[in-house]
């Protein structure tokens, strides 16, 4: 089965990112990643660190001409910032310079200081920094190759920055482009330009702001997942990897919960005669039915909340003294929603692929694919096309 493992801090040396169980003979070499990454740094509302903290790789392992070996795939992601923290963050024994003592609300300083009984709050923020997700993105790269060998496509779209929300169509096959072409990765044009308008107001008022994204992964086979147990339902897995992504705090499938206030002759995906197999003529489950896909494209809604790193900062307590204080102020973005939905990407491929991997099995991309088309062939042969 498909596992993978991340190491580092956000100023350490580099991030780390072993993967196991990948089948032989995925095509994948630097610049795949490098352009996942690079789609993970973009967006309006990022701050100076992107600009200044570059993604260097090295693929220390499981890949050979250009093609996996089956092994375990080692990728380190170097940070470029490390010469001016190695002092700070040094693995040797040493000082480890000014502490940080003022937690900020909504981060993971506070709880992390008292369950790690530390009384510097850098011990918990480095790897709690969603600096982590360039690791995660080594990861959902390689998932996306696995993925199109059988004609997976995992995308994502921002549909909400703030009180900005898009009306545009849900993005097909082939959109991608277009989307990161936007500078919040936002199909609708109109609420495209006014979501950087908030994001700069956000700035100016030196606040932050939140939002929403879509990811959506076509061409998924019916029966990935399982209704036997609650640990193989699709719909669980998915939501568990995409609340994982620092910041996120809900996740819808299909309509999510917009489906609540519906009766249940209008909440549901009618069933209809198709080619090759039974069809809907709407998604509102978001192909998920029974913790199993359903053959139509897998849709997810997911809620970011502001970044809690503010150069306003908000009240907290200074953990040394115990005084009433101003939270930490560490370098931070305005907005980072455009750049969770990259990570959303990931985390869905990632999810997908491991349960292709589970259905379909296989030590080679051959293997894979043969098991795949044969699932796809007996599924149409039972529905008689």
């Amino acid at each position: 089965m498909l596992r993978f493992l991340t190491a580092g801090e956000s100023h350490g040396p580099g991030l780390v990112t072993i993967v196991e169980g990948l089948p032989k003979g995925i095509e994948i070499d630097a610049e795949h990643f490098a352009a996942e990454l690079e789609r993970r740094r973009q967006g309006h509302g990022r701050g100076a660190r992107m600009s200044i903290e570059q993604d260097q790789l090295e693929i220390v392992g499981g890949i050979r001409h250009g093609r996996t070996l089956g092994s375990p795939v080692a990728v380190v992601v170097r940070n470029t910032e490390w010469p001016r923290w190695q002092e700070i963050m040094g693995v040797e024994p040493g000082e480890a310079g000014k502490p940080v003592t003022r937690p900020r609300p909504g981060h993971a300083d506070l709880a992390g200081m008292v369950k790690y009984g530390t009384d510097d709050a850098r011990d918990i923020l480095e790897r709690a920094s969603a600096r982590e997700t360039a690791a995660r993105t080594i990861a959902g790269t390689l998932a996306k190759r696995m993925l199109s060998y059988l004609g997976m496509e995992v995308i994502s779209h921002v549909v909400a920055i703030g009180e900005v929300t898009s009306q545009g169509p849900m993005p097909q096959p082939g959109d991608q482009e277009t989307i990161d072409a936007s500078p919040v990765r936002c199909l609708d044009p109109e609420a495209s330009a006014a979501m950087v308008e908030a994001i700069d107001r956000a700035k100016e008022d030196q606040d932050t702001l939140g939002g929403v994204f879509e990811v959506i992964a076509h061409g998924v086979p019916f029966g990935l997942g399982s209704h036997v147990h609650h640990d193989r339902r699709l719909d669980g897995l998915l939501a568990g990897a995409l609340m994982s992504v620092p910041g996120v705090k809900a996740v819808g499938i299909g309509d999510g919960f917009e489906l609540a206030s519906l009766p249940g002759s209008k909440a549901h995906d009618e069933i209809y005669p198709g080619e090759g197999a039974p069809r809907r003529e709407s998604n509102r489950s978001g192909g998920l039915e029974g913790g199993m896909s359903t053959g139509e494209p897998i849709r997810a809604r997911v809620a970011m909340k502001p970044l809690s790193t503010l150069m306003r900062p908000l009240a907290t307590v200074d953990i040394e003294s115990g005084e009433p204080a101003q939270a930490v102020r560490e370098r931070s973005d305005v907005c980072a929603v455009p750049a969770a939905a990259v990570v959303g990407e990931q985390m869905m491929a990632w999810v997908l692929a491991s349960e292709t991997q589970r259905k379909f099995g296989g030590d080679t991309v051959a293997e894979l694919t043969g098991s795949f088309d044969a699932f796809i062939r007996a599924v149409a042969d039972r529905f008689g096309r």
